[in-house]
């Protein structure tokens, strides 16, 4: 084994670890704070013309006000399958459809609700951890198997030391994520 088998296997590792941060990236956007957000809707699928079909790809969405989204589908016959998917994503808003058009008012938050948010971006933030944590191990035990093929002790210890720098670096990165978005949670 090489230094240059070490470096790619370090290269790897951060690789894996920033699709990790990412993702938990991508989950955070979809904690709403009480404003409108046309990013409150990513993931919710809707059945057009028997297909699943994101639902920024079915019609027009817009956020009039901070308060509301709207969304005026390109075809209005599929508004009703356009509510059931608004429905069953259980985003914790009702769709208002007047036959042209679906409204989503954004309720004020409560204190209550805005503990669940927080605590929902907690858990969030630790399964990102736990990715970080799962792929710290897999370098490690890799490491280990270069050192069996030859990879030198002191080499050896020094990609440990890389791989927990590179651990510690992405779990501070995740921990300023769940900062800023705490902070814009609990802001009224």
């Amino acid at each position: 084994m090489t230094d240059a088998d070490v470096k790619k296997l370090l290269d790897e590792t951060k690789s894996h670890m920033q699709k990790a941060l990412e993702h938990f990236e991508f989950e955070l956007s979809k904690i709403r704070a009480g404003r409108a957000n046309s990013g409150m809707l990513d993931g919710i699928e809707v059945n057009a013309y028997g297909a699943m079909t994101p639902i920024f790809q079915v019609g027009n969405i817009s956020t009039p006000d901070a308060r509301t989204l709207s969304i005026q589908p390109w075809d209005a016959s599929i508004l009703p399958e356009i509510e059931k998917a608004i429905l069953k994503a259980n985003i914790g808003i009702t769709p208002q459809n007047d036959g042209k058009i679906i409204r989503l008012n954004i309720p004020q938050m409560t204190e209550e609700r805005r503990k669940d948010l927080v605590k929902n971006a907690k858990a969030e933030a630790e399964k990102c951890r736990i990715s970080i944590r799962t792929i710290r191990k897999e370098a490690n035990e890799q490491v280990k198997k270069f050192q069996k093929d030859g990879l030198p002790e002191d080499s050896a210890k020094n990609a440990e030391t890389s791989v927990q720098n590179i651990t510690n670096d992405f779990s501070g990165k995740v921990e300023k994520h769940l900062e800023v978005k705490e902070k814009e949670v609990m802001t009224v």
